[in-house]
């Protein structure tokens, strides 16, 4: 088996495109107005908001919110919503970064691990929390598709993968809500040349992927196959659809690609308390924000070790003194959020340096860096069979 595989692709047809598409689940994860806007939005129109669980909602009403999209899967699916394609398919998502372009495609689960100092071919940039998954493998344990917010990256310094790409008809272009920029979609009709040119890209030791976004979502279908594979025979196992996950990989060097910092925000009723206590030091600066007060703190140039003692210090506060913290993408959510208690915005890390700083040092702390603004991140428009 190769590590990449061509799909079988599940797209709406007869649809209000700019309905179907929305947001990954894991953004806007303290802002209800945004969600009830698109929800609004979206009205009664086929939506990939009916397939999905946004996380905000996670804890709330879980068994029956599940239900409805297990429902709501298996209505689409029979009643006509979705055409089949097979291939690649080439994505160019414009935003206020520029164009980014990227592939949609699949690969084998078994050579993906989120285990701390795996080799494996596609690896996680991001230290996984064990705790976040059996909430989302509970909504995807029975589930029939798949919608990925995944994307992975590659190292393609001469472009060599897009430069071999043969352009077939439009799948799809149109606007995406919520200011989330534009989207066109292309049928790749050279697919498996594509995936051996992308293959070619390894070093010895290395790997193929790194996980630029969904770290929890690609782990949560590692885990679910897993589980499901215990149950099937040997010759089940080689082509059964759950093996293989829907991503979008995109190569690291594309120029509208911008790697952008992940803030912290604590939720607390003692923010003075919280800046006096905070002492990282280094050489380089965060910037501490408590209503319409900002003030620069020292903070390591080694920003990996910043971040695991910035979010050391915030644990033990809050197991002291209560709280909630939360990963935020935009420094002016981070303001307006700051009005509730203390945002910090941090340094981010260069993405040239990415693949080098997993490779000779592990995963990065969660919630190191982000591909971009919140809005910026991967819509749900492709789906895939997993049952």
């Amino acid at each position: 088996m190769g590590t990449i595989a061509i799909p079988r692709i599940l797209l709406p047809k007869h649809t209000d495109m700019s309905a179907w598409a929305v947001i990954a689940c894991d953004q806007y994860t303290s802002d209800g107005e945004y969600w009830r806007n698109l929800c609004s939005f979206v009205g009664n129109k086929p939506s990939t908001l009916n397939l999905i669980y946004p996380e905000i909602y996670l804890g709330h009403d879980s068994g029956a919110r599940i239900e409805r999209i297990n429902s709501t899967m298996r209505e689409y699916l029979g009643s006509g919503v979705f055409y089949e394609y097979d291939g690649m398919v080439l994505v160019e998502r414009t935003t206020r970064s520029g164009m980014r372009t990227g592939l949609v495609l699949a690969v084998d689960l078994e050579d993906y691990s989120f285990e701390e100092g795996a080799d494996s071919l596609i690896r996680s940039t991001e230290a996984t929390i064990l705790e976040r998954i059996p909430p989302r493998v509970a909504i995807r344990r029975n589930a029939l598709i798949e919608l990925p917010h995944i994307m992975l990256l590659y190292d393609d310094v001469q472009n060599a993968v897009l430069s071999s790409v043969v352009r077939g008809e439009t799948l799809y272009d149109f606007d995406l809500n919520m200011g989330g920029g534009h989207v066109a979609g292309y049928k790749v009709e050279n697919s498996q040349n594509v995936a051996n040119v992308l293959t070619s890209l390894r070093r010895e030791g290395g790997p193929l992927f790194l996980v630029g976004d969904g770290n929890h979502s690609l782990a949560t279908a590692k885990t679910c196959w897993e589980e499901l594979k215990t149950s099937l025979s040997f010759a089940e196992r080689q082509n059964h659809p759950a093996r293989f996950c829907l991503v979008e990989v995109v190569n690291i060097h594309d120029p509208a690609l911008r790697f952008e910092p992940i803030h912290r925000f604590v939720k607390t009723d003692k923010p003075d308390l919280f800046v006096n206590g905070l002492a990282i030091g280094g050489e380089g600066k965060a910037v501490v924000m408590v209503c319409d007060r900002r003030g620069a703190v020292h903070f390591p140039t080694d920003i990996p070790a910043g971040i695991r003692s910035l979010d050391s210090y915030i644990a033990d506060f809050i197991a002291a003194n209560g709280g909630e913290v939360d990963y935020i993408h935009g420094k002016n959510e981070l303001l307006q959020l700051s009005q509730k208690g203390v945002g910090i915005a941090l340094p981010g890390i260069k993405k040239s340096e990415l693949f080098n700083l997993v490779v000779t040092g592990g995963n990065l702390p969660r919630k190191t860096f982000s591909m971009g603004d919140g809005n910026e991140k991967r819509y749900y428009i492709e789906a895939k069979a997993i049952r």
